[in-house]
C-alpha cells in the first residue's frame, strides 16, 4: 500500500498529502500496532474528507467491514454515506461499487460499509461480527459508557478505530481517552484548516473574519481547542443529554396537554421549525425553509401538526410571525365549515416581553430574587425553566431510586431520541450563553450574536429548533397565560 487514489496522477484528484503518513502507519511512536487512528482539530481542516477517501481506498483493495457510527442516525443523511458517495464519484469508482439505501458494498472485493448511530443502536452494535474499522465520527459526543461496549465488540485481529472529531470540553471522555492520555496502540493527529490544500478562498476569508473577531473563539472553532468547561451557557449539553428517552429509563409514562411550538422565518437565511410536545416529552420535529408570501403555507403546515396531534400552538409572535394568529383562524373557520371538530386553539409568544409572575421568588436564586429582578424578558425566564428541569432531569437519570415513578415529571424534561433533526436541537439548545442587561438581569446570548461570524462554523441561522421546543414547553395545560402586552390568546 504506497499511493492512495490519484495521489501521483498529474491533474487527478488527491487526497491531503500531509496525512497520508498517518494512514499508512503500521505502528505509532512506541512501536505498537496501531489500533486505535485519532484525528482531531478545527474545522474546515479535511478529516472527514480524508477518512472517506482513505476508507474507499481500503475498500477497493482489500476486503474491509467498515462500521460507520456516530451518536445520533435517525435516516442515511444524518451519516458519513454521502461523503463516501462523493469521494467513490470524485475518483471516478462508482461502476465498482453497489451503492444501496443503508450500505455500500465493493463488487470485487466484497468490502461494505454499515451504518449505526450509536445512541439508539448500541445494542444491535454489540451483536456485530467481523467489523476491520469501526469510524467514529463526530466523536467528542461518544460516552465512556458506548466506549466500554465499542472496544470488546470490534474484536477482529488487527481490527481499528477511526476517532475523529472538533474537540469541544476538556472534559468530553474523547479528549480525555484519545488525546490527553491515549490508550495503548493510539496513534492521534491534530490537523487545522491551515494544513488543508483545498480550502477555497471564500472559506479561508470567513475563518481570517473570525479570528478578528473573537480570537478565543476562533482558536476553539479552527484551531481545535477545547473549551475548559461550558458554564457560561445556559443548558448544559451533559443535561440535555440526560433528557434522551430519560422518560423510559425512569419508567415515566408521559401525561399532560399537546403543545406545537412554532418558530416562524420568512424568505430569509432562517427556517421554520416545529416542535411537538405530550406534556414534558419533546416528541417530533420539523424544520423547513419557507419561500417569499409563504406565511400562510407554513402555518398550515403548524395548523397540521396541531390538528393530527389535537395540540395547542404557540408561535413567535415578533415580525413575520405577527399575522400567524389570523391565517390560524382562517383555517380554523374553513374547517368549521368543513364540519370537523377540533379548533386549535394558538398563542402569541413575545421574547420580549414581561415576565410571568413578576413578584414570586425564582426558587433557585440565592439570596432570593423576585422573577421581576431575576429575569431580563419572558425569554429568559422560559429557557431558564427548560435548563431547570433539563438538570433536574440529568440528576433523576444519574441518582434515580428503586422508585422514579414518584418523581414529579411536570419538573423535568423528556426528548425522544427518534425525533428527526435531533443532533441539531441538541447543539442548539446547548450554545446559547447567558447574557445580562443594564440592570443586572440575566437574558439569552441573542440571534444577533449567535449569527456573528465567532460562533460555531462563522455565521449561522438562528436557533430555531430550540426556541420552538422552549416555546412548546412553556408551562400550564395550555400555552403560557402572562401579561396581555406579553401573549395574545385568540
Amino acid at each position: 500500500m504506497t499511493t492512495l487514489p490519484g495521489i501521483g496522477h498529474n491533474g487527478g484528484p488527491t487526497l491531503n498529502p500531509v496525512l497520508q503518513p498517518f494512514w499508512l502507519a503500521a505502528t505509532n511512536e512506541r512501536n505498537e500496532p496501531i489500533r486505535n487512528r485519532v484525528l482531531y482539530g478545527g474545522r474546515a481542516s479535511s478529516k472527514s474528507w480524508d477518512a472517506a477517501g482513505f476508507a474507499i481506498f481500503l475498500a477497493c483493495n482489500v476486503k474491509v467491514r467498515v462500521l460507520c457510527a456516530r451518536q445520533f442516525q435517525n435516516k442515511i443523511d444524518e451519516s458519513v454515506y454521502a461523503l463516501l458517495v462523493v469521494q467513490i464519484d470524485r475518483f471516478g469508482l462508482r461502476d465498482q461499487f453497489r451503492i444501496l439505501d443503508n450500505r455500500i458494498i465493493h463488487k470485487r472485493t466484497g468490502s461494505e460499509f454499515l451504518f449505526y448511530g450509536l445512541w439508539r443502536h448500541i445494542n444491535e452494535i454489540k451483536s456485530l461480527e467481523g467489523i476491520d474499522i469501526c469510524w467514529l465520527e463526530e466523536a467528542h459526543a461518544l460516552t465512556e459508557e458506548q466506549w466500554k461496549v465499542l472496544e470488546p465488540t470490534v474484536r477482529k485481529e488487527g481490527s481499528q478505530f477511526w476517532v475523529i472529531f472538533n474537540p469541544m470540553l476538556s472534559t468530553d471522555f474523547a479528549w480525555r481517552r484519545f488525546v490527553v492520555n491515549p490508550p495503548p496502540g493510539t496513534i492521534k493527529r491534530l490537523i487545522n484548516y491551515t494544513e488543508n490544500p483545498f480550502l477555497s478562498q471564500t472559506m479561508l476569508d470567513v475563518i481570517a473574519a473570525a479570528r478578528a473577531e473573537d480570537e478565543e473563539e476562533f482558536e476553539h472553532i479552527y484551531l481545535g481547542v477545547p473549551r475548559d468547561d461550558d458554564d457560561a451557557v445556559v443548558i448544559k449539553r451533559s443535561w440535555i443529554m440526560a433528557c434522551i428517552d430519560a422518560h423510559k429509563v425512569l419508567r415515566i409514562e408521559p401525561a399532560g396537554s399537546r403543545r406545537v411550538g412554532f418558530d416562524v422565518a420568512d424568505d430569509g437565511p432562517d427556517r421554520n421549525a416545529l416542535i411537538l410536545s405530550h406534556g414534558s416529552l419533546a416528541m417530533q420535529s420539523d424544520l423547513w425553509k419557507g419561500g417569499e408570501d409563504e406565511l400562510l403555507k407554513s402555518a398550515t403546515r403548524a395548523w397540521n401538526l396541531c390538528q393530527e396531534n389535537e395540540a395547542d400552538l404557540v408561535y413567535d409572535s415578533i415580525g413575520v410571525g405577527a399575522g400567524v394568529g389570523a391565517k390560524i383562524n382562517e383555517l380554523n373557520a374553513a374547517q368549521h365549515e368543513a364540519h370537523r371538530k377540533f379548533h386549535v386553539r394558538h398563542t402569541g409568544f413575545n421574547a420580549g416581553g414581561a415576565v410571568d409572575k413578576p413578584d414570586a421568588v425564582y426558587a433557585r436564586s440565592h439570596p432570593p430574587r423576585t422573577n421581576k429582578d431575576m429575569f431580563s424578558n419572558i425569554k429568559a425566564q422560559a429557557w431558564w425553566g427548560v435548563a431547570d428541569r433539563a438538570r433536574n432531569t440529568y440528576n433523576a437519570v444519574k441518582n434515580a431510586g428503586p422508585d422514579p415513578c414518584q418523581i414529579d415529571q411536570g419538573e423535568l424534561l423528556f426528548i425522544d431520541g427518534d425525533m428527526a433533526n435531533l443532533s441539531k436541537l441538541i447543539d442548539e439548545l446547548c450554545t446559547p450563553k447567558r447574557d445580562f442587561d443594564n440592570a443586572g438581569r440575566v437574558k439569552v446570548e441573542s440571534k444577533k450574536d449567535l449569527a456573528k461570524p465567532n460562533r460555531e462554523g462563522g455565521p449561522r441561522p438562528s436557533p430555531n429548533l430550540a426556541d420552538a421546543f422552549v416555546m412548546s414547553q412553556l408551562p400550564g395545560a395550555r400555552a403560557m397565560k402572562i401579561n396581555p402586552e406579553v401573549l395574545r390568546a385568540a
